[in-house]
């Protein structure tokens, strides 16, 4: 089987073309290849397949065999591969409303979340260097985030693990987030409070887990759990979940960078559509063979 390491800000995944090739099993292969010391390396497996909406859709599988609905990094990196390896050609170009500088081509791409547009930036060579993904509303009634509590919004509610009480903000960017400001991020025990966090009984689908330290309004510093993985260097959905939440507490503005541990992420809660805009890098590692 053919694959293609991709990485965006150090979110790294394994991409299968399924354009050409089949994948059987892809929860039992997801962890065998996402291993690090016995397998290729990454934060889990993606398929890029046909799709009779879009021009390309992806499939998400994380390091421990489990599918899940969306990855922003994830996203970038199937937009960049699909315009650079020819699969599809651009809608054109692609602003988001209210924004007078847009990006020379666009694309469609099939998601757990639905059809979101991506807009490309390209180097000389053209080929894909940056991508603004279009992720849409982000989803706020805790029914559909989903998490157990009650209320319209999930904005500051205290919960209390492993003996220490926090305050949360819960997002769904298409899969579920769980945001807590903190003071310092120095002080924070994330593999062991994200662990506890991502499986805690008020999340019925588990979650991603995010600390986040407001630098000042227009930047945020962020540590992730990822639900099925792990620490990772970063991830696009969590820091677009970040920005709301620190918005809907009136503690930053809609437009802010993310300071991620692979590198930075521009986010923008654009007020005209109430859309979130994702922009950051894509990058095309190796290709190599896995003996299936």
């Amino acid at each position: 089987m053919k694959f293609t390491k991709m990485h965006g800000l150090g979110n790294d995944y394994v991409y299968v073309n399924c354009f050409e090739e089949t994948v059987q099993d892809p929860c039992s292969l997801s962890p065998l290849i996402s291993d690090r010391r016995r397998g290729i390396g990454a934060d889990g497996l993606i398929l890029i397949s046909p799709s009779e909406e879009a021009d390309a859709s992806m499939q998400i599988f994380n390091a421990d065999g489990s599918e899940a609905e969306m990855c922003g990094n994830g996203l970038r990196c199937v937009a960049k591969y699909v315009y650079d390896h020819g699969l599809a050609e651009s809608h054109g170009p692609f602003a988001p409303p209210g924004e007078q500088s847009g990006y020379p081509a666009s694309l469609r791409i099939e998601t757990g979340r639905g059809l979101l547009t991506v807009g490309l930036t390209l180097d000389a060579e053209n080929r894909v260097q940056s991508v603004c993904v279009d992720m849409g509303q982000p989803i706020l009634d805790p029914d559909e985030i989903p998490v157990r509590l009650a209320g319209p919004e999930i904005i500051n509610h205290p919960i209390r693990v492993d003996h220490q009480s926090l305050e949360m903000t819960c997002v769904s960017m298409g899969n579920p987030h769980a945001v807590f400001v903190v003071d310092s991020l120095q002080e924070i025990d994330v593999p062991h409070l994200g662990a506890m966090i991502e499986s805690h009984d008020h999340f019925p689908n588990r979650t991603n887990v995010h600390f986040v330290e407001i630098l000042n309004e227009r930047e945020l510093q962020v540590r992730t759990w990822e639900r099925g993985s792990g620490i990772t260097m970063a991830c696009g959905t969590g820091a677009c979940a970040c920005c709301v939440a620190v918005v809907l507490m009136n503690r930053a503005e809609r437009v802010c960078t993310t300071h991620l541990p692979g590198g930075d992420l521009a986010i923008h809660w654009n007020d005209t559509d109430g859309h979130v805009y994702m922009t950051g890098p894509a990058i095309e590692v190796f290709d190599g063979i896995w003996p299936l």
